[in-house]
C-alpha cells in the first residue's frame, strides 16, 4: 500500500514569469537523493519546494524515474472536468473580434477555453467582461506578473465601489477561470476571499396569489409558460430549453436536460400543466422548442420576464417577485403540504441538501397553530 512518505504532488508554480512543475512530497531520503539527481531541478524559497520547467518531456520523465518507488499524483495537471454538450453554441467570433475601447482585450486563448468547454452564452459574456475589466486595472503589467496579491487588491478596488456580492464573485471566478483553467495555475490563485453570503429568505407567493396571478392571463402561451415554470419549479433557463420530447406525458415527469451543473433531472408534469400544454400544442404547433418566438428558435428570456411583470400587475400584487419566486413557491408549497425535503431537493436540482434547507425557514406550516402569547392576556384587565 502507497503511503504518504512515498507521494510526490506535482503543481503548477510560475517562477520568473515562467511555467514550472514543482515537487511537493514528504522528508524520505531515497526521493530527495533522486530529485537533487535531475539536472534541471531548482529550489523555491518563496514556495519551499524544488521546481523544474514545466514540459512535456520534464513531466513524463519525472513518471520515468519515479516508476516503482514513489506514486506521482498529477491531479493538477490532468483534469476531468464534464462538458456541456447540449446548448445552442454561442458567436465565439464575436468576442475574438470586437472591437474595445479599452487597453486590452480578452486573451484568444481565455476565449477558447470556453469554446473547448462549452460554457453557456450567459456565462461567456460574464466572464469575458469581467476578465477584461479586471486585465485593465492592471494594464501595464504582465498577466504572469499578476500575483495574489494583485488579485486581493483588485478585489478590494470593487468592494471599495460597492459592487454587489454577485458582480463580486462572478469577477473572482473569472480571474480563476484565467489561471487555473486556461493557464493551469491553481496553487497560487485558491486563496481569494469570497464575500460572505447573505442569509436573505427567498421571496414567496402565497398559493391563493399563484392562483390569482395564473388566473389572470388570457393569452394561451403565457398561461403554458408560466403554469409550467410553477408546477415543476424551473429556472427560467431550463423552461426555455424545453423540447416537446421533454414532456413525458404517461409519466406525469418533465425532464430537464442540462440544468445548472450540467446535469439532467425529472421534475413533476401536473394534470393541469399536462392539460394547458396540450390546448396550447395544438393551437402554437412548435416545431423545435416547446416554446418558441414568433419567428421560430427559443422564446426569450426577457419576454418570459415582461409576461410575468404584466400577470403580476393584473393579479394586483405588490411584492418585488421575479420568475424565480415561482419556483420558492413551488418548493414552499410542497414542503408545506408535508412533501420530504429529500424529495424537493431532487425536484429542484439541488447539489446539497442545505441549499433545500433554507425553505424551512420560509414555510409557514405548522406555525398557523401556534397562539400567539399576546392572545392568552385578557386585554381589557390591561
Amino acid at each position: 500500500m502507497e503511503t504518504r512518505l512515498n507521494n510526490i504532488t506535482l503543481r503548477h508554480l510560475i517562477v520568473n514569469n515562467k511555467q514550472m512543475i514543482g515537487l511537493v512530497y514528504m522528508n524520505n531520503p531515497t526521493i530527495d537523493s533522486i530529485v537533487k539527481s535531475i539536472n534541471t531541478i531548482r529550489w523555491s524559497k518563496e514556495f519551499e519546494m524544488y521546481y523544474l520547467p514545466n514540459t512535456n518531456v520534464n513531466l513524463f520523465y519525472l513518471f520515468k524515474i519515479f516508476k516503482g518507488i514513489a506514486w506521482v499524483n498529477c491531479k493538477y495537471f490532468f483534469k476531468d472536468k464534464p462538458i456541456n454538450t447540449n446548448i445552442d453554441e454561442p458567436d465565439y467570433s464575436k468576442y475574438k473580434n470586437k472591437k474595445s475601447n479599452k487597453k486590452r482585450s480578452c486573451p484568444p486563448a481565455y476565449i477558447d477555453k470556453l469554446q473547448v468547454l462549452r460554457y453557456s452564452k450567459n456565462t461567456l459574456r460574464i466572464y469575458v467582461n469581467k476578465f477584461e475589466e479586471f486585465i485593465n486595472y492592471y494594464e501595464d503589467k504582465g498577466l504572469l506578473s499578476i500575483n495574489e496579491i494583485d488579485i486581493k487588491e483588485f478585489i478590494k478596488h470593487l468592494v471599495d465601489r460597492d459592487v454587489s456580492k454577485s458582480y463580486q464573485n462572478q469577477s473572482i471566478n473569472a480571474i480563476k477561470f484565467y489561471y487555473e483553467i486556461v493557464l493551469g495555475l491553481p496553487n497560487r490563485y485558491y486563496y481569494i476571499d469570497r464575500p460572505r453570503s447573505d442569509k436573505k429568505l427567498p421571496l414567496v407567493l402565497s398559493v391563493e396569489e399563484v392562483k390569482r396571478l395564473l388566473m389572470t392571463v388570457t393569452n394561451l402561451k403565457h398561461k403554458a409558460i408560466l403554469t409550467t415554470i410553477y408546477s415543476a419549479g424551473l429556472r427560467i433557463s431550463e423552461l426555455l430549453e424545453l423540447k416537446m420530447s421533454d414532456i413525458q406525458a404517461d409519466r406525469k415527469l418533465i425532464l430537464v436536460r442540462n440544468s445548472k451543473g450540467n446535469k439532467d433531472r425529472t421534475t413533476l408534469l401536473g394534470n393541469s400543466t399536462l392539460k394547458i400544454l396540450r390546448e396550447y400544442y395544438k393551437q402554437y404547433k412548435p416545431i423545435n422548442y416547446l416554446f418558441e418566438g414568433a419567428k421560430g428558435g427559443k422564446y426569450s428570456a426577457t419576454s418570459t420576464q415582461k409576461v410575468f411583470k404584466k400577470a403580476l400587475f393584473k393579479a394586483g400584487i405588490i411584492k418585488p417577485a421575479t420568475l424565480h419566486t415561482l419556483r420558492h413557491s413551488f418548493a414552499t408549497h410542497l414542503l408545506e403540504q408535508g412533501t420530504n425535503l429529500r424529495y424537493i431537493q431532487v425536484l429542484l436540482g439541488h447539489e446539497s441538501p442545505k441549499t433545500t434547507e433554507v425553505y424551512t425557514r420560509v414555510s409557514t406550516s405548522g406555525i398557523e397553530d401556534i397562539i400567539n402569547p399576546l392572545d392568552m392576556l385578557d386585554m381589557l384587565d390591561i
